[in-house]
């Protein structure tokens, strides 16, 4: 029992919303949901689109043939008539036009509601509830709980004439409990607060920004502090007081953002601070296609900042996987004293992924300070593992943080022994960084096939939906960067008959990976980098060739 539909129509009118309201009320019924974002960067005009996918069966991606297209212009009509399926339909105003269009007057209701035009959608949606067979007070109950502000008796009113002119045809009706309806963004946010936030910075750029929103709203009563800053260079440079003073902190930005972070990146690693960098990737070189997706960033977030230092690249793939490698990105920084960058992109992080629960991980929450130090404290105190105590200002003894080398104390050295001995003590974690990346699970694998397909982040939904459809073949998912686990995915390449990688990028950056580190050459490789993600039907096609 699944059904696809598209809801199209220029930015500004609502599609997001109505879209997103659509697969929360799915949810509620106890359905999975995959919602699926496409806009261009434009405040107005434009095509915008949204693509549901509703099952009663775990779905993780969107597909390319729709049931039903909702079109609020003529042009949703246009683009995408050539998707849908036999069976479909059109469902719009009257005034579009389309060979399988079920047209409403909208013109007349709204007339009659002295109702502005984006009060349409909400006729839409009423109708889509009905024809699917939901529950008329079902619907309303949730379209309450959603919808505020001034506008909600009318909202409410448009809803119900909607759900009136429909008839049922189909019978979607409640299907065991309700499932959280989240976006990867969110769940970022999520697992930010569930491992004691104190401060979130950023400058917004595309597709990181809502995490920025998200926080900024949780902040009176999480009790955090979310500050946007004038530029990137300012944002990571704060962050780094804040975490200096010993507060839990994170900051978020895209590409061209962690370009502008990265000499102070550098800063973190010789001062041994603590910082969670979420980077949201997005099309580039540059500017780029900034409202659509890819993974191309991923070298670049592994090698970011000029020297030698150890940082940590974790790779969620889904909303639930962005709330606890959030909380593992917080706990290793903090007890590691290293920068965490967690990797995302524009399709995990503006997509709502639906969850019968949502997993907050038992992963410690400690800040690893010393509470009491002594007078004759070493913030850089030399040791065996290579991790020097940590105390914040206001503890007793001068503290120092420098962009330069430095003794024990924090003093500035250019002595080549020192030097060395100091360089040594900050490489020496890494070998325990391994250690406990290993007990995280570094690595996913699904199925039982001979042959393998590898993939990182947000391709992890559509290779999972097309293996249903492919025989012989498993899939293997890398969400640990660096440190990189070598043995383990030289295990599952060595026992497969194919290798395939996929990847939103025109080279394949984690080949490039898996071959530095492994000295296997992946040569076959399934590559996208139009902007858009991979949908299970574009695995399925390219490997049937």
């Amino acid at each position: 029992m699944e059904k696809t539909i598209l809801i199209g129509g220029k930015a500004g009118r609502g599609t997001a919303v109505t879209s997103h309201f659509v697969g929360k009320l799915f949810c509620s019924l106890g359905y999975y949901v995959f919602n699926y974002r496409d806009y261009p960067s434009l405040i107005r005009g434009g095509h915008n689109f949204n693509v549901l996918r509703i099952s009663d069966k775990p779905v993780f991606s969107h597909k390319n043939k729709y049931d039903v297209i909702l079109a609020f212009d003529q042009k949703t009509i246009d683009l995408h008539k050539k998707d849908l399926k036999k069976q479909g339909f059109v469902l719009g105003a009257e005034s579009l036009k389309a060979k399988k269009l079920i047209s409403i007057n909208v013109k007349s209701i709204l007339s009659k509601l002295d109702a502005p035009q984006i009060i349409e959608n909400d006729i839409m949606i009423g109708w889509l509830a009905k024809y699917f067979g939901i529950d008329k007070k079902t619907l309303l109950v949730e379209a309450k709980k959603v919808f505020k502000g001034k506008k909600k008796a009318l909202i409410i009113k448009a809803i119900e004439i909607g759900y009136g002119l429909a008839e049922k045809k189909e019978n979607f009706k409640k299907k065991g409990s309700g499932k959280y309806f989240i976006s990867g963004s969110s769940a970022i946010g999520v697992g930010a607060l569930a491992s004691g936030l104190d401060v979130y910075i950023a400058y917004p750029m595309t597709p990181a920004t809502p995490v920025l929103h998200f926080l900024a709203g949780k902040q009176l009563k999480h009790n955090n502090l979310v500050l946007q800053v004038e530029n990137e260079i300012a944002v990571i440079n704060a962050a780094l007081a804040s975490s200096f003073t010993g507060a839990k902190t994170m900051v978020g930005t895209s590409g061209g953002g962690l370009a502008l972070m990265s000499e102070a990146i550098s800063l973190a690693g010789v001062a041994e601070l603590p910082i969670v960098i979420y980077l949201a990737q997005r099309t580039g070189p540059a500017t780029g296609v900034p409202t659509y997706t890819a993974q191309s960033d991923l070298k670049f977030a592994v090698n970011a900042g000029h020297g030698e230092f150890t940082k940590i690249i974790v790779a969620p793939g889904d909303a639930q996987e962005s709330i606890t490698r959030t909380q593992e990105a917080f706990y290793l920084a903090a007890k590691h004293q290293v920068p965490v960058i967690i990797v995302g992109d524009k399709h995990v992080a503006e997509s709502d992924y639906s969850s019968s629960e949502l997993k907050i991980s038992s992963i410690s929450n400690k800040r690893f300070l010393v509470e009491n130090p002594t007078k004759d404290y070493k913030r850089y105190k030399i040791t065996k593992s290579g991790l020097s105590p940590r105390a914040v200002p206001g503890q007793g003894p001068k503290l120092r943080a420098t962009s330069y080398e430095h003794d024990e104390y924090g003093y500035t050295i250019e002595d080549a022994g020192k030097t060395v001995k100091m360089v040594d003590k900050r490489i020496r974690k890494e070998k325990n960084i391994e250690k406990e990346v290993k007990t995280l699970k570094p690595i996913s694998v699904y199925g039982k096939g001979k042959n393998l397909l590898i993939g990182w982040g947000s391709t992890k939904g559509a290779i999972l939906d097309s293996l249903s459809e492919l025989k012989d073949y498993r899939f293997l998912q890398v969400s640990y960067i660096s440190p990189f686990p070598k043995k383990a995915v030289e295990r599952e390449i060595k026992k497969s008959k194919k290798v395939i990688l996929v990847e939103n990028s025109s080279t394949g950056l984690l080949a490039d990976i898996i071959a530095e580190k492994t000295g296997i050459i992946i040569k076959e490789k399934i590559l996208k980098y139009d902007g858009r993600p991979f949908s299970p039907e574009d695995i399925i096609k390219k490997i049937k060739k």
